[in-house]
């Protein structure tokens, strides 16, 4: 249950969010991720917060030093991982960099476009360095183009790829994501773009650069909101809680709360419309397209509708139609629902000065298929995110004892 890149070893130059998330997804995967630091400060979100966690279990704004407190930020994309210190402007450092390429399969890199090869670790010299690497590469806004060498900040990317005009209560109050989506899409898009890499390298035996960026990876989501303007010459903008293209799909209110609903089709359309006692082919009302158009109209019918009803009997309710339905969970009501621990999305792991803690888990299942049905191969133990520098000497000395 090593994971399906057991065997490949990451280099990870990156720091922030978008790297360090691609890297993390490698290493829930199996791969044995290196994660070069700077000395003194490492990676930037170790001082992102608060929150922090302190030894013993205390947090709160501050108190304590970097040394002896971790942010929850850092923790959020780092586990699997080995910290090391370098200092790429040191030439003995710069040459223990060297030799972890040598031995690599896959760096990952998120400095500004040239930055790396100003060290000494450009395209090129990375080729002859190991001519099997594969190099992951992430900008804020792309590697090239009139505006390629721009800082990628998330909101910023959010705002500049048209994210957050889709995002808000109306067109006048553009919102941006409750996370960084930019960054965790970057990763997630730069982690697709490594496999795929290492796959095509067993073919051709040669490694090459993935590149991805802010910017491409909100672009990249864009969907239907995308073609609408590209095909169809319609500028979507935020419209709150919602569907653009469907109703009634989106969050009510009832008596006490709310409750989000979803009519997907027309036969659901007449399943709640059964339920409450609606006539589903009432005039604007008997198709999508004629719902659409008369939303506000739909929303104020359904709500007078469920007006003396409660969230939950409501849901029950909906349920019971055969329409699919559901809650808005706080954060703290969803790391306490059995069904998110069920698909394994809290790991418990034991850090090097915080103790045991427990951390969202990785999205992915694996399972084998034989004669008696399925078998589960996920990876089941998870390493804490590390200590800055905490596998100096283990990595040194491992590096030393290949030469």
């Amino acid at each position: 249950m090593s994971g399906p890149l057991d065997g490949i070893l990451v280099v990870d130059l990156t720091r922030a969010l978008a790297g360090p998330h691609a890297a993390m997804m490698l290493g829930d995967l199996g791969a044995r991720v290196i994660k070069v630091e700077s000395p003194g400060s490492g990676d930037d979100s170790r001082g992102w917060g608060p929150p922090f966690v302190q030894p013993g279990g205390g947090g709160g704004a501050g108190g304590s030093t970097a040394a002896d407190r971790e942010s929850t930020y850092f923790l959020s994309a780092n586990r699997n991982k080995e910290s090391v210190t370098l200092d790429l402007k040191d030439d003995g450092d710069r040459e223990l960099l060297r030799e972890l390429v040598r031995r690599a399969d896959v760096l990952l890199e998120n400095f500004r476009p040239g930055t790396l090869a100003r060290l000494g670790f450009g395209t090129e010299a990375l080729a002859e360095l190991n001519p099997r690497l594969v190099t992951l590469s992430i900008s804020g806004f792309g590697h090239d183009g009139p505006e390629g060498g721009r800082a990628g900040y998330d909101q910023i990317a959010q705002g500049e790829g048209g994210l957050m005009s889709l995002t808000g209560s109306g067109p006048d109050d553009p919102q941006k994501v409750g996370v960084p989506i930019s960054d965790l899409l970057a990763g997630m898009y730069g982690a697709y773009g490594v496999v795929s890499a290492l796959y095509e390298r067993e073919r051709t035996g040669r490694g090459t650069v993935v590149r991805t960026s802010l910017l491409s990876a909100v672009v990249g989501v864009h969907a239907y909101q995308g073609t609408a303007w590209t095909v169809g010459g319609q500028v979507n903008r935020a419209q709150g809680n919602h569907h653009p293209s469907i109703t009634p799909y989106g969050l009510f209110h009832c008596a006490g709360g709310t409750v989000q609903l979803s009519c997907g089709s027309e036969g659901l359309w007449r399943r709640l419309c059964a339920e409450f006692g609606l006539d589903p082919e009432a005039p604007g009302m008997a198709t999508n397209g004629e719902r659409v158009g008369n939303r506000d109209q739909v929303i104020e019918l359904l709500e007078r509708s469920f007006a003396d009803t409660s969230p939950e009997d409501l849901l029950a309710r909906l349920a019971g139609a055969g329409v699919p339905a559901g809650k808005v969970r706080s954060i703290d009501e969803v790391y306490g629902w059995d069904q998110t621990v069920s698909q394994g999305l809290v790991v418990d792991v034991e850090h090097e000065t915080l103790g045991r803690l427990s951390l969202p888990g990785p999205p992915l299942r694996f399972f084998a298929a034989g004669p008696d049905g399925e078998t589960e191969t996920t990876r089941r133990e998870h390493a804490a995110p590390p200590v800055l520098g905490s596998a100096n000497e283990a990595v040194r000395a491992w590096l030393g004892a290949g030469r």
